[in-house]
């Protein structure tokens, strides 16, 4: 069975695709769609059945951390612990692309969490037809950047992968062509903010320290 492929519009996408899009999410579906860095793939939160398609689609072993995207500050509150230096960041750099790793909260479903560090990569994309899905879900994605395993670089353009995308998933959002950076990703779990990757977001005036 082929996915569903729905094209949207990027800047005021169709609400009554958005909603058959979170509407089947909700039932288990794996769905790829847009995002202020590249393409991801996402599924509901705490399906495990979804994110070990997920897992088979990007060849993860058991022990990858997925990311949260979440709506805006307040949701991030609810899954992760953040104390007043930390939001203030997270105030100056959401929504953008950058993915945070902090401290999972008692909400965080157990099996979401990293299991040494207990800690959970957590994310606010600044991206229309994301956050519009967001707020119909009322609640985060589970999700990974969507990049295939012999591909060099992520997805930027669904359908330069129509063929992968029609046998893998079971919903394309597509959006239009995104970029082909993924996120800065801060470690914010320590006493200061540590830059794990540079991607697409800048972090220049920061001061951040390297991993």
């Amino acid at each position: 069975m082929s996915a569903e492929w729905l094209e949207l519009h990027p800047i005021d996408p169709q609400k009554r695709w958005l909603q058959r899009a979170a509407d089947r999410v909700r039932a288990g579906d794996v769905i790829a769609y847009p995002t202020d860095s590249c393409y991801a793939l996402g599924c509901h939160l705490g399906d495990k059945d979804a994110a070990e398609r997920i897992r088979r689609i990007r060849q993860f072993d058991k022990h990858h951390m997925f990311t949260l995207v979440c709506r805006d500050l307040s949701e991030i509150a609810t899954y992760a612990r953040v104390d007043n230096w930390q939001y203030r960041l997270l105030k100056a750099l959401t929504p953008g692309p950058y993915t945070f790793i902090l401290e999972g909260s008692r909400e965080l479903p157990r099996r979401l969490v990293h299991e040494k560090r207990k800690t959970i990569g957590i994310r606010v994309p600044e991206h229309k037809v994301t956050q519009a899905l967001l707020e119909l879900l009322n609640e985060p994605l589970m999700s990974c950047t969507l990049q295939f395993p012999d591909a060099e670089e992520p997805v930027s353009d669904p359908n330069d992968y129509r063929a992968e995308l029609e046998h893998q998933v079971d919903l394309v959002l597509d959006g239009g062509p995104c970029g082909l950076q993924p996120t800065t990703v801060i470690d914010l779990t320590g006493d200061a903010p540590v830059l794990v990757r540079q991607g697409r977001g800048d972090v220049s005036g920061l001061g951040l320290a390297e991993a």
